[in-house]
């Protein structure tokens, strides 16, 4: 069925991103053929030049807050925007750009480029959330296409959506995958981590890196030791969890 002007209208926005997480939603194909039937996609560049003004009953934002211009840009699209929902771990923690969160940002400026002068950016890159109200946060690097799909038809029928709080620990026992931890003494960042990998790295004998960034029960103190005594030493540990979600991380364990 065609969709009409008073079909609900979704909007995809980017910030300071790769734009993985926008892809995700374009791999979802038979999906996305299905939504598009259902709802009128009023902006998202990654797919067509064609924009509708707002207001959008669902705007999903990729990227972090890295320059002065997304500030001001997303208090614009909340502004627009009945739900807002954040997708993807730049947009949810920051991303791996956050690591500018602990160094000297001027620094980096000099050496990158030859004319840093020209360069407008922030000291920090942080979360949508930390700027405006958001109505959810879809974890991820990058997100998980079925949890994308829940939460666009859960906003859109008017309910939560159904996406699991729990770590990616819950996700090994179900698919049976033996712990790396207590078998082989590997680390893994699984018991402190966000589900909806589907625990692909333990399933094939490697630690979880933390791509779907803390989980709704997080206690990342007492996983510090396990990780000492798996072999890694304080730097380690610490790049251990500098990656995708380094900010969220830090947060957590400084909490």
């Amino acid at each position: 069925m065609p969709t009409t002007k008073t079909s609900p209208t979704l909007a995809v926005f980017k910030l300071a991103s790769c734009d993985g997480c926008q892809l995700t939603l374009l791999d979802c194909e038979d999906e996305l053929l299905t939504l598009t039937g259902q709802v009128r996609i009023a902006h998202f560049l990654e797919a067509s030049s064609a924009v509708e003004p707002g207001p959008y009953d669902l705007s999903l934002v990729e990227g972090s807050v890295t320059t002065p211009d997304d500030a001001e840009r997303i208090r614009a699209i909340r502004a627009a925007s009945r739900h807002l929902v954040t997708i993807g771990a730049c947009a949810t923690a920051g991303g791996i750009q956050a690591l500018r969160n602990f160094a000297d940002v001027d620094e980096f400026r000099r050496t990158v480029y030859a004319h840093p002068e020209y360069i407008s950016t922030l000291a920090t890159s942080t979360p949508v959330s930390d700027h405006v109200d958001v109505d959810f946060e879809l974890r991820g690097c990058p997100i998980d296409r079925g949890q994308l799909i829940e939460v666009i038809t859960a906003f859109l029928a008017g309910r939560k959506p159904d996406v699991p709080n729990h770590s990616v620990c819950f996700e090994c026992k179900r698919r049976g995958t033996v712990c790396v931890t207590v078998a082989h003494g590997t680390p893994c960042l699984g018991p402190v981590t966000h589900a909806g990998c589907g625990a692909l790295c333990p399933a094939y004998g490697r630690g979880c890196f933390g791509c779907f960034g803390p989980s709704g029960s997080v206690n990342l103190p007492a996983l510090i030791p396990v990780l000492r005594r798996d072999g890694m030493d304080d730097e380690a540990v610490m790049r251990f969890l500098h990656t995708f979600n380094t900010a969220a991380f830090d947060k957590e364990l400084n909490s």
